[in-house]
Order: C-alpha cells, then structure tokens, then sequence
C-alpha cells in the first residue's frame, strides 16, 4: 500500500571539448535541453546524432541511455550506460543511473554493487544512498537500507523523498511512530506530495484509525485523481467499516486507471466474497493470479472461494499446489484457511508461522511487561469483535455473568463492527468494565490494557475475520491466551497458553502448538445455554420427507470436502428413502452438490437446502432430523453444540488437528463416545447402521436427553469454575516467576493437576 521514491541523479556537466569548431556541445546543450522538456523523441534523435560524430561519447551514452529509460526501455537503456561506462568508468552519476536502470529490471543484487561504485567516486551523493536504500529495503535488508537513509538526510536533511522511503523501511520494521515523524517532514517539505499522504494513510490505516486514514488517502487522490494506489487504499478502509459498496466503488475506480493492478483485483475480490457474490470473487480472484501468481495469500483464497462454491473441479491440484508451496515457507494461504484445507497440524503450524513471520504487525514490539503488583482481584480482560449476535457470544455469555466477581474483575475490549444489539447489552452489563476500543491502534490498545493493569490478555479470535492479533504482539498482559475463537495454534512466542482438553490435543500432539496447553476437564467449549424457539415446526415447512430418515449437517458449505460428500452419497445410496438436509449458504454451492449427488448416481431432490433462521427457530427445526452428519478436517464446531443442545445427536470422524477434534471433544463431554469415529469406513457404516438398526436412532436420543443437563457439556457453572481454576494457576504461576507450562485443571475442584 505505500509508495517510495527514487531520485535520479543530476544530469552530469558537460566537458568542454578541445576542438572549439566541434558541433557536438551545441547539440548536447540542445539535446538535454529537449530531455528535460519531455521532449523524448527530438533528445534521442539529437544523442544520435552527436553519436554519428564521435562513437565514444560518453556523456550522449550515457544521457541516450536515460532517455530510454524514460520510456521503459531498461535493456536498451542498460546498454547504453554500459558502453558510457566503458569509456569512461569514473564518472558517479553513470553508475548510479545504471543501479536505476538495474533496480527497475529487477536486477537488485547489480543494482547495489552499481550504486557501491558510484558511492566510491562521490561518497557524499545524496541521492545514491536513497537509491541504494530502496535497493537494499527490495531486498528485504532493512537495516542497511534505513542506514543508507540516514546518511542521505545527513547530506540533505531537506529531502521529501527520503523522509518518505525512511517512513516505508520503519514501518516494514514496525517502528510505527518513526515512521509517522518522517512522513510529518516529508509533508511539511512539500505539501503536495501525494505519495508521502498516502502513505500517511496507510501507517493511519495499519494502526486502525480508518477515519484519520481516510482523510490522508482523500488528499493523495485530490492531488492526483489518477492515483489507482490511493484509490484502492480509500476501498480497503471502506472494507474494513464494513461499507462494502463504497469499498466496491472504490477498488474499481483504481482497476479503471490501472487495469492490471493486482492488490486492487485481490481486495475487490475480497469484497465481493463478503457481499456473498463468490463467482464475482473467484473471477477477480483469478485474474489477480493470472497477473501476480505469487501475489500474497492469493491461491489459499482462491481454492477458499471455489470451496464455497462447492466447485472442485481443480481442489486436488490446487491443494497439492499450496501444500508444496508451503513446504517452501512462502505465503499463499492464511492460517485459517488452512484449517479447512489441510488436517495436519504441522501443515497447519507451518502455515502460521509464515503468517507471524511475514505480517509486521505480528512481530513482538514491546518488551517485557514490569511485574504488576498482585491484585485483590485477577484481572481478565476478553479481546473480541463478536460482542452482538454473533457464535462466540452465543457460546461465552452465561461464563461472562456467571465469573466469580469476588475473585475476578472482568474487562471487555470491543473492537467489531458498530452493532448494538441485545446481546452486546447482555455481555457488556456482565462485565465490571466494557471497552470500545475500535479507534485505537494495536499499541494503544495494548498500553491502555497495560495501564488497567489486566494480568491475563484472552484472546477470543485469534486468526478469524475482524481479529486484531498485533495487539498481543505489542503485549496487552504479562499472561496471554488464546481460547475459543480460533481452533489450531497461533505459531506466535507472545500467546503463552492456548485452552484445550485431552480430546482436542493429546499430550503426543503439544509439539505442534507454540502455546503452553492448559486441559480442562470435559470439554474445552464453554456453552451457554441457547433458546429455542417452542415454534412449532413440520418437515414439510422444510420441504423435508413425512417418512425416511434425514441426515443432515448445517456446517459451512466450504467445509465439505469431495471425499466426505462421497461418504455421505454411498450412506444415501444404502439408506432407502433417506435424504440429506444441508445448509444453504450460497445458490451456486446448492447447484454444484445437486450434480455432484448426479454425478454418484444419487437423485439430486434427494438433498435439501435449510435457508437462514433466526437462531431460536433454526435450533427448533433440528428436531425434524435424526443424525447429524459432521465434516472433516474441519469440523462443526458451535454448529455440533447447537445441535446436541437441540437434541440432534452427532456423528463426526476424528482427525489429527484442534479443528478435525472439536466435535469428538464434544461428544465425549455429553457421554456420547459412541458417536465418535476414526475412519472414514467406520463412519459410513455407523451412518448406515443408525438408519438401519429398528430402534437404534431412538435409543440414541433418549441418551441424548438424559445426558444433556446431567454431562459437563452444558454444565456452564462447572466450565466457569474450571476456567477460573486455570486462570487462578496462571496468575500463581506469574506471581511466583515461573515460566507458562502446560497443565491440567482436576474435575469438580479449584485446584489443577500435575503440570504435564
């Protein structure tokens, strides 16, 4: 999103010759007269012409050479400072218009050693060392090129253009408020510079101040209406408002000045996903890749979309694609999309540890925390943009109003979007202090924590949309955690324990999770306990069959892979009159699995689609189905508890990761073990036998009930009690300087377990 700028070096002075009647300095006089005018063709030809006269001069190479520079021709322009060169290889501003000419090619490493040689003969050249600079920051070797910076102010302190390349190099090093001091002298300098406002934006933008950030990209665009870069940075604060058809406006009139620009392409994509247009998304999406394959995130994107298609064509070749690539550590998918494409918990470490080292605002920017003084009170602060009407409410508001207020002082921090609604009432109301803190960068949110003085940071979102994980890079407590909203590891040194239970992550399975892992008892899901709506409902409302059996599975349509679909289409095809009743996300997804159901020789009216309800209602309709099927490798997650609180008993297949384990964490927490498979044979067959088997899907139920307020998994008292328990062994363990060790919470008491 940000600009830098080069500065060329000045056109060198031209020599007197010693033949007084020689026409060759009147025509260089004429011809750098008409460069400088833009008058390309007419230098040219007069460079040409002194060249006709004398084959070896250097001056006209050299000046020719940057003519063509000027017009894009970098090989013909490379050629003719070379030979400038040949003939005379002590003059700076040849080999520094050379590094030019190099760096514009892509040619970094010649560049350098170009610009190292023009620094030999005129060590004190300003512009060198900016130029070298933006050399060095392409190369990824911050340090050298902010050293080079420097010295270029050091020699012109009055440069707007390396104020704003020294800004680029400190934001790339996370040295926001730097950064922010040098594009304040690069504006003070020269006002009009719409490159240094935009990448004021987007220091502004980084640090979520969208409303400061949107002023400064307003004025690079007045300045320069044909700033695509500008436009497209006004779209994505529009994006992240939430205003998705300003964003939309915004992203194609920076494509309409500037067809072939990629991060426009990517973002609009982005865009339309959200606005629920994913064909629309998938085609910028693929255009964006077919400019910039490499292009960051790009192809985990892209094979996300088509999932949410359920058009999987080209699913095998592209996961073969992303996994090979990830083997090579580069960024073509971010974690989260990595759950639902891969089950391998190393697979998905690896993915988050490209994501942390690759995302400046990820690297740990502070030091440690001083040692808080211990509090009469622990205090909990809960970090989420999910305080309305949202899974992670629906899950965590009963725990909220239920903490123990003697010995806990509850803090909210609210970062989402501007939505209040009745559970953001509900939640905030729970808590001793509730905290909009959506105007705040990551730092500031992060020293604001630390003047409350909060002990224990719990990060309810981890790698999911609207997440503002920098501000645990930046060390909002001494004691961190993630829990709930994002089931796999962070990858990052600063989270200190991640809330699990031995279902989720075997004590085998720790080496893939940065986090030190704290277990607890039953399930590690907190569940409040939802209302369903005493509506009543019938099958055919639903369009569901009065008689047969109804799988169904509500889960997301980009969790459902070709190889479970398969599954389910062969327990169909053994299930006479069953159906299979899924949640319609999208029109496209409907289509796509109706011929996918054709293509297995199953009738596509076969399979139902559930349209959106408001969640009292949808939890009442579960009642019309008798099995839920679950997904892998991601698995139902408040979607599988919703449906045993509704009392529609889940069939899952464990895997090896956090998100392939969740549903089997909680069946194994409502005593139902039964329902818990290891392969995919297995759980054909139970599928099948459940159906069956006369009377066993009732006696299945009958469990169901009796188990669902007499097990730890909606025991919501019990769950608060062992998270208290957790926290209270954290907080012991700070106090008495001991490092984060994975431990185990005992059942039914306040004390925990042996570490593990």
């Amino acid at each position: 999103m940000s600009h830098r700028s080069h500065s060329v070096a000045k056109r060198p002075t031209v020599k007197q010759l010693s033949v007084q009647s020689s026409p060759i300095p009147s025509l260089l006089a004429e011809a750098i007269g008409a460069q400088q005018s833009g008058h390309l063709d007419e230098a040219r030809r007069l460079y040409l012409q002194i060249l006709k006269i004398d084959v070896h001069h250097a001056d006209s190479l050299h000046l020719l050479g940057m003519t063509e520079y000027e017009v894009g021709h970098y090989q013909v322009a490379a050629k003719m400072i070379c030979r400038a060169i040949a003939v005379n290889g002590k003059e700076a501003p040849y080999h520094s218009n050379l590094g030019i000419v190099l760096a514009a090619q892509g040619k970094l490493d010649e560049a350098v050693s170009e610009y190292m040689q023009a620094l030999k003969f005129k060590p004190n050249s300003a512009e060198t060392h900016n130029n070298l600079g933006i050399a060095l920051m392409d190369q990824g070797k911050l340090e050298e090129a902010e050293a080079h910076y420097q010295l270029a102010l050091n020699l012109n302190p009055d440069c707007a253009q390396t104020h704003n390349n020294l800004g680029i190099v400190l934001v790339d090093q996370g040295r926001l408020e730097e950064a922010k001091t040098h594009y304040q002298l690069a504006l003070k300098l020269k006002p009009d510079f719409a490159e240094a406002q935009n990448n004021m934006g987007t220091l502004l933008y980084n640090q979520s101040k969208l409303e400061e950030a949107k002023i400064y990209y307003k004025r690079a665009v007045d300045l320069k209406p044909d700033y695509a870069n500008a436009q497209s940075n006004l779209g994505a604060v529009y994006y992240s408002q939430g205003k998705l058809e300003d964003a939309n406006s915004h992203y194609r009139r920076a494509l309409s000045l500037k067809p072939d620009y990629v991060p426009a392409h990517a973002n609009l994509g982005d865009v339309l996903l959200n606005q629920g247009k994913l064909k629309e998304a998938l085609a910028c999406y693929e255009l964006a890749l077919k400019l910039k394959p490499d292009y960051k995130y790009l192809c985990g994107f892209h094979l996300f979309t088509e999932q949410q298609l359920c058009d999987w064509k080209n699913i095998e070749s592209q996961r073969r694609y992303l996994v090979e690539h990830i083997d090579r550590n580069e960024k073509v998918v971010t974690p989260f999309i990595s759950l639902a494409i891969s089950g391998s918990p190393a697979l998905q470490k690896r993915v988050a540890e490209i994501f942390v080292r690759n995302e400046s605002s990820l690297h740990s920017t502070n030091a440690a925390i001083p040692h808080w003084p211990r509090h009469d009170r622990i205090r909990i602060g809960y970090y989420s943009a999910d305080y309305y009407n949202h899974a992670t409410c629906y899950l965590m508001a009963d725990l909220f109003e239920q903490q123990d207020k003697s010995r806990f002082e509850i803090l909210g921090f609210s970062f989402g979007p501007e939505v209040k609604d009745q559970m953001t009432e509900r939640v905030s109301r729970a808590m001793d202090q509730f905290l909009d803190v959506r105007s705040l960068s990551d730092q500031e949110v992060a020293q604001l924590s630390q003047k409350l003085e909060v002990d224990i940071a719990v990060d309810l979102k981890g790698y999911t949309k609207n997440n503002r994980a920098g501000i645990f890079a930046a060390r909002a407590a001494p004691i961190q955690v993630s829990y709930l909203g994002y089931p796999g590891t962070t990858a990052a040194g600063y989270m200190d324990y991640l809330i699990a239970d031995e279902t989720l992550i075997p004590k085998a399975s720790q080496r893939y999770y940065s986090e030190k892992i704290v277990y607890l008892p039953g399930s590690y899901q907190a569940n409040s306990r939802r209302p369903v709506s005493a509506k009543p409902c019938t099958r055919a409302e639903e369009g569901l069959p009065e008689r047969g059996f109804v799988y169904c599975c509500f889960n997301n349509n980009y969790k459902i892979e070709p190889e479970t679909f398969g599954i389910w289409m062969r327990i169909l095809g053994q299930v006479e009159g069953s159906v299979l009743w899924l949640f319609e996300d999208n029109a496209e997804a409907s289509d796509n699995l109706r011929k996918e159901a054709a293509r297995r020789g199953i009738s596509p009216e076969r399979l139902i689609f559930a349209k959106r309800l408001p969640l009292a209602e949808h939890l009442a309709r579960h009642r019309m189905a008798d099995l839920f099927l679950d997904t892998l490798p991601c698995n139902a997650h408040t979607t599988a508890s919703d449906a045993l609180w509704a009392g529609l008993p889940v069939l899952t297949c464990m895997g090896e990761a956090f998100a392939s384990r969740v549903a089997a964490s909680l069946l194994h927490a409502i005593d139902l073990p039964e329902l818990v498979t290891t392969t995919a044979a297995d759980y054909e067959a139970l599928a099948v036998q459940i159906a069956t088997v006369p009377g066993r899907i009732q006696q299945i139920k009958e469990k169901l009930q009796r188990n669902r307020l007499t097990t730890p998994l909606f025991d919501l008292p019990a769950s608060t009690r062992h998270l208290e328990t957790a926290y209270s062994a954290m907080y012991e363990r700070y106090q008495a300087n001991f490092p984060p060790e994975s431990f185990c919470v005992a059942k039914g008491s306040d004390t925990t377990g042996s570490p593990d």
